[in-house]
């Protein structure tokens, strides 16, 4: 118990001190030439970058030199040309389409952080009054972005922790040792505190891996998303809306006749009244997945916007506060915004988990009949 105590409150200390260097990574100096961000604009366009999925990362800039900090990630798209595969640097973090990147024969720019294919005998992007490419069309994109890489590391992590634990019960051990005296008890609670109330005795054992899983992917992509690294993937749509599938596709194939009775014909109901019953029974089964996974997406979104706004205080307010006054107060509010989203993170992977568990426990319930 001493050494899982220790493990959780080293784990917390480090994501509490990755928190705390979210601001200090974004100061990129103090001098007025060397400002990360000085406008409104570019405060808004820094917001909008890190909220937002991206082929490298982008730590800061130096808009004295022009010089930018991070590191880039694999491109692979599929062009006219066929599969073409190279490293993001070879945009030079440019993202209006200005740098063209010739392979093969096709030629590729990057705007609006998609990557398009440039027609025929174009040298440069066109663009209508809208901003939109007129001479140039989307390439089909399978590269490894930001987002895809926290997922793959999520799930190297995942396999890595997982596998220990797993290997200890195999030889016996009825005590973990090491990492694995951490994870136990999560198992534990996510068994006898999510899928036995809300699934049942009977039937929960066969889902328990699933709950795991998202339980636990959920909430280590959130735990990344507290990292100065730009991390945001819970608070993608693409990947809410996957994860809320899941859950979808379990609980209409897991269900009973019992559940699916209770949709289109319940029982003890006028005729009339389950004909008008049926199309909002119908409309239920698909609000269920929509609240799991728009309550994950904009609650994730909504912190990580409100941490790049304490933090654009410090730019916003140095001319009444000062230097030290504006990055002090904006370094405290972002620690206590940071310390709370530690706890929204485990927060959204509990719900998300808590209600699959009762979605699926009401899919598998059987109903006494008299």
């Amino acid at each position: 118990m001493m050494v899982a105590k220790k493990s959780i409150k080293f784990i917390a200390s480090l994501i509490f001190v990755l928190s705390s260097i979210t601001v200090l990574a974004s100061d990129g100096g103090h001098d007025k030439k060397g400002d990360l961000v000085d406008t409104p604009e570019e405060i808004n366009e820094y917001k909008n970058h890190h909220l937002k999925d991206s082929h490298d990362f982008h730590l800061f800039t130096n808009n004295a030199s022009g010089t930018s900090y991070g590191f880039p990630l694999p491109v692979i798209v599929w062009t006219k040309d066929g599969l073409k595969t190279f490293m993001s640097s070879a945009f030079h973090h440019d993202d209006n389409g200005d740098v063209i990147v010739e392979k093969g024969e096709a030629r590729l720019v990057k705007l609006h952080s998609k990557i398009y294919e440039l027609e025929d005998g174009a040298t440069s992007v066109n663009l209508d009054k809208d901003h939109h490419a007129i001479n140039a069309h989307r390439v089909l994109d399978f590269s490894i972005t930001k987002s895809v890489f926290g997922i793959l590391t999520t799930g190297l992590l995942m396999l890595l922790a997982f596998g220990g634990l797993a290997r200890g019960y195999k030889k016996g051990k009825t005590i973990p040792t090491g990492f694995s005296r951490v994870l136990e008890p999560l198992v534990i609670y996510v068994r006898d505190e999510i899928a036995r109330p809300n699934i049942g005795e009977k039937h929960y054992r066969r889902f328990m891996g699933f709950l795991l899983t998202v339980f636990f992917f959920i909430w280590i992509l959130n735990l990344l998303g507290l990292t100065p690294f730009g991390f945001n993937v819970t608070g993608q749509i693409a990947v809410t809306v996957c994860l809320a599938l899941f859950t979808f596709f379990i609980v209409q194939f897991s269900g009973n006749k019992d559940y699916w009775k209770h949709i289109f014909w319940m029982p003890g109901v006028p005729v009339l009244m389950k004909i008008a019953l049926i199309p909002i029974e119908v409309l239920g089964m698909l609000t269920k997945p929509f609240s799991l996974l728009i309550r994950l997406f904009a609650n994730i979104t909504a912190g990580h916007a409100v941490v790049m706004g304490l933090i654009a205080v410090a730019y916003t307010s140095r001319e009444v506060l000062g230097v030290p006054g504006s990055f002090g107060v904006s370094f405290l509010l972002t620690l206590f915004i940071s310390l709370i989203e530690i706890l929204v993170a485990f927060l959204q992977a509990f719900i998300f988990t808590m209600l699959s568990s009762l979605f699926i426990g009401m899919a598998v319930e059987e109903h006494d009949h008299h």
